[in-house]
């Protein structure tokens, strides 16, 4: 593995993510938001993934979408710390995200940083 991708994947975890999760009040349960510097890949638009438990599945939600902003920060700029709300649940750890998640969610993180040696 190079030492990029150690610098952006720790212990199998995304470096540049945020996760949430909004106790079930919708279809797509769990919202990953992608920070960092990947965004000369997207037209300079920050993505985020909105998703059920299982997004892969037929009847499961796994939507992408972006935005000329940060869909989590405030005002100034900043989103929660882990454990805090805003208007998409929960701030929670990558580790809390269903495993179908979490392997969507690398899968997307390594399209983003041309990762493609982990």
């Amino acid at each position: 593995m190079s030492y990029r991708t150690q610098k952006l994947i720790q212990d199998g975890e995304p470096k540049y993510i945020r996760c949430y999760d909004n106790g079930g009040e919708s279809a797509d349960r769990y919202t990953v938001v992608f920070t960092g510097r990947y965004r000369k890949n997207t037209g300079n638009e920050f993505v985020y993934r909105g998703m059920s438990t299982h997004p892969c599945h037929p009847q499961g939600v796994g939507q992408w979408g972006s935005s000329q902003a940060q869909i989590d920060a405030n005002k100034w700029g900043f989103a929660p710390p882990i454990g805090r709300k805003n208007h998409l649940g929960t701030r929670i750890s990558f580790d809390n995200l269903p495993e179908d998640c979490r392997r969507l969610i690398l899968r997307d993180y390594k399209h983003l940083w041309s990762i493609t040696d982990a």
